[in-house]
């Protein structure tokens, strides 16, 4: 595989949320750089955090590894331990099933980036720390339900 040229990579933008979280996320946008490259067992993405903005609602995953590399500029981790502030070259790694759910905020007054690298498990759950919300992933299809397994309805007004 040749090089990957990072201007042909789309900008990725928005959320699988749904509403009204996928507002939460709004100043996040990614380049999706396993996909670019033709990588089918993991995924690396190089996502770029606009002042305030955060990485994603605080998650754990119960099947996938997760691992991720300030590259460049400096935010804030958040995780059920607190905060730690993460600058260039610092990393963090996610282990599965490990429910200590994790973002990361943009503080700072300049965008910052960040590599995230994590498997591609068949069949994914992710749980949302903060928010009585998870969702299941399996054949490109999310699905979103309550933590104690009702499906989520979408608030009246809110459906796309």
């Amino acid at each position: 595989m040749p090089k990957i040229d990072l201007q042909k990579v789309p900008v990725k933008t928005g959320s699988i949320y749904p509403a009204p979280y996928d507002a939460l996320v709004a100043g996040r946008s990614s380049l999706r750089l396993g996909e670019a490259g033709g990588l089918t067992q993991f995924g690396a993405n190089l996502v770029t955090l606009a002042p305030g903005a955060i990485s994603s609602m605080r998650h754990w995953h119960l099947s996938e590894d997760e691992f991720v590399m300030v590259t460049t500029g400096s935010c804030t981790m958040v995780t059920d331990a607190g905060e730690t502030e993460m600058h260039t070259g610092d990393c963090a790694a996610f282990p599965p099933n490990t429910p200590d759910g994790h973002h990361f905020i943009n503080r700072t007054d300049t965008p910052m980036t960040f590599l995230v690298i994590g498997t591609k498990a068949p069949r994914e759950v992710a749980t949302y720390s903060d928010v009585d919300l998870v969702v299941k992933l399996e054949a490109g299809q999310a699905v979103f339900t309550h933590k104690d397994g009702r499906p989520y309805q979408q608030p009246e007004g809110d459906q796309k």
